[in-house]
């Protein structure tokens, strides 16, 4: 068999999984040049990812969506200096819990293959490699908690279309757009696992890339707004609510293991994310403090960043290029769940993409309704980060990785040894527990009370089901002036 169509054939199958030692399920090994020579197939160029590259291309995408647009609103609650240092504190702290989630996930999948257990049509997910490593009760806390951080976090996408489309066009209300991109994000049902994102995922960093210069270029050009105050930090609600959000834009680790398993070669996954961050960090920096230089306060009632921008062609790009992208997060952070639900219905081998499209819809009704309920665009980012994000992304991995590795023999025969930066088992034990404490104080508690009275507020001010949450009044019609008398 050609080495382009052994490639093509184990990116088709359902999950597109290779085995673990770099050969193909179907036999015969894979070198480098055959994951080169694929490349020039148009049909693999655009559909069958699952390259280094293509990881990081997912990694970066993932962790820049909506949460471009609110960054500003985090400056203005917690002030220039505190905005930058969580940035920096949180994008290394989740490149630490992303490494750890990747070394997990290599001894999970090299002791299954001791066994001879085969992971054809079948795709490796976070709450199986808790469950292989440390039994069910890690399997349900992680189902638990994964599941309902994809659950919102596709909540929050399909929030974010509907508050951005407005900007263009207001002749409908937030709500009504709502329905139609629900509708709109339901046809990723249709894109069977994360090897057929490439183009996607490519396009997707692309036109964060291009939001976010707009977002610095447009601040820096309209210049400070009369009379703007930088008051932030004033209270703790606010600060620990916008520290939550930043937490929540470096915790796009619900869907790691996905994109680890749809690599030709998972091992090479190790710093990946960590380059991800870098790069995001180039784009949430500059547009987020340029945005609160040039408004300041103002954005502590704007939560979406474009609102406070005046209506040009550029924005007009920008609004429509975000709301692409956002069905493409949308379908990263429904994608997971579409596994778990076929797993449960016993969908997931089946090979047709139309009847597992059929399968797959009613994941998607209860994240439109949910949609509905609860459009506080800002807001919801930061009760998820502190609720759902904090245990997913930060609490479970670092502890799951102190337990797999708490015995002499594990550490022994570990699949992955310590990194070269990092290389005492001892020093890993002290960053992981300090991960553990700061996030469930400062993450979890602080965060968790600041968001959720935050939360609360929103919904006191707007009620559930708002119509149009934070759309501009509409200006009453002049009064006419008084005739005269006539004598």
């Amino acid at each position: 068999m050609p080495p382009q169509t052994q490639a093509e054939e184990a990116a088709i199958a359902a999950s597109g999984i290779t085995a673990f030692d770099n050969q193909t399920e179907q036999g015969g090994g894979k070198e480098e040049d055959d994951e080169t020579a694929s490349v020039f197939s148009m049909k693999s160029l655009l559909w069958h990812g699952g390259s280094a590259w293509d990881a990081w291309f997912s990694c970066a995408s993932n962790q820049v969506a909506q949460v471009l647009l609110t960054l500003p609103y985090s400056f203005s609650q917690l002030g220039m200096l505190s905005g930058v240092l969580l940035q920096l504190f949180y994008g290394f702290l989740g490149s630490w819990t992303a490494y750890l989630i990747s070394v997990l996930y290599i001894e999970y999948r090299t002791r299954k293959e001791k066994e001879n257990v085969s992971f054809k049509n079948h795709v490796i997910q976070w709450y199986e490699v808790l469950d292989g490593l440390l039994g069910p009760y890690w399997k349900a806390a992680g189902l638990a908690f994964n599941c309902t951080f994809l659950l919102f976090g596709s909540v929050i996408q399909l929030i974010a279309c509907a508050s951005n489309i407005y900007y263009i066009n207001d002749r409908l209300d937030k709500r009504t757009w709502t329905y139609i991109f629900g509708a709109c994000c339901a046809t990723t049902v249709f894109i069977p696992s994360f090897h057929n994102y490439r183009i996607w995922s490519f396009l997707g960093l692309g036109m964060t890339t291009y939001t976010a210069w707009y977002l610095t270029i447009a601040a820096a050009v309209h210049g400070q707004a009369e009379g703007v105050v930088h008051s932030g930090p004033t209270r703790l609600v606010l600060y620990f609510t916008g520290a939550t959000n930043i937490l929540y834009t470096f915790g796009g680790h619900a869907v790691t293991v996905e994109i680890m398993h749809a690599m030709w070669k998972p091992q090479k996954f190790k710093y990946i994310y960590l380059l991800a961050t870098l790069y995001v960090f180039t784009l949430t920096l500059p547009s987020a403090a340029a945005m609160y230089w040039a408004f300041g306060d103002q954005l502590l009632t704007h939560s979406n960043a474009f609102s406070l921008l005046p209506k040009s062609g550029w924005r007009d790009a920008a609004v429509i290029l975000m709301l692409i992208h956002q069905f493409i997060t949308f379908g990263f952070a429904c994608t997971p769940l579409y596994f778990v639900w076929e797993k449960v219905i016993g969908m997931h081998d089946t090979r047709s993409i139309c009847l597992r499209a059929l399968a797959r819809l009613p994941v998607v009704i209860p994240i439109w309704f949910l949609a509905i309920i609860f459009p506080f665009f800002g807001p919801i980012n930061s009760a998820v980060g502190a609720l759902l994000v904090s245990f997913t992304v930060y609490i479970i991995p670092a502890l799951a990785h102190m337990l797999t590795y708490r015995t002499p023999s594990a550490r022994q025969n570990a699949a992955e040894k310590p990194p070269l930066f990092l290389p005492s088992w001892t020093a890993m034990y002290v960053v992981n527990a300090f991960v553990v404490g700061w996030v469930l104080v400062v993450g979890f508690g602080l965060g968790g009370w600041a968001s959720i009275t935050n939360f609360v507020r929103q919904i006191d001010t707007f009620g559930l089901f708002a119509k149009c949450y934070q759309c501009p009044k509409p200006q009453p019609a002049p009064a006419l002036a008084p005739q005269q008398q006539r004598h």
